[in-house]
């Protein structure tokens, strides 16, 4: 089949195909007289196999590892088992984190509201001013931890 229709099939940009050959990821297909692209059925599953691994926290570093290894004829089953292991452990820092900065936030909610209402009609209550996060809330959208800001 051609990139484009491995594309549709697979939800994924020709683009995203080049850059999967370019990377290792996908084997570099077969091509046509007219100079086509020509990938076997196996691809298909290849790249829904890449998406599927991506879609839970792999990286394309990653898969290209653990694919080579298995193109290789080898088992790459417990490094990937670790490095799933990895991802849960992260992932579990992340949710503690998100946790702390809902309550630090919060927290800061009632915080300006209290200033919003002791502050005259017209005047800055100057609520960003107020922010001192009193957390370590490290890798959550848009927030640096407090580690970070003070260079440890």
């Amino acid at each position: 089949m051609r990139s484009g229709q491995l594309a549709r099939l697979t939800g994924v940009s020709t683009d995203t195909l080049r850059h999967y050959e370019r990377l290792g990821l996908l084997p570099l297909p077969q091509r046509s007289a007219g100079n086509y692209r020509e990938y076997p059925p196996t691809s298909q599953q290849r790249v829904e196999l890449i998406q599927r691994a991506l879609a839970i926290g792999f990286s394309l570093s990653e898969l290209k590892t653990i694919l080579g290894v298995r193109d290789r004829g080898g088992a790459p089953c417990h490094h990937a088992r670790k490095l799933l292991c990895s991802k849960i452990t992260h992932v579990n820092r992340q949710i503690e984190n998100l946790i702390l900065l809902r309550t630090e936030l919060n927290r800061l909610s009632k915080d300006w509201d209290t200033r919003l209402r002791r502050t005259r009609p017209g005047h800055a209550a100057r609520l960003l001013e107020s922010v001192q996060l009193r957390l370590d809330v490290a890798s959550t959208r848009g927030f640096a931890s407090t580690k970070d800001r003070k260079g440890r």
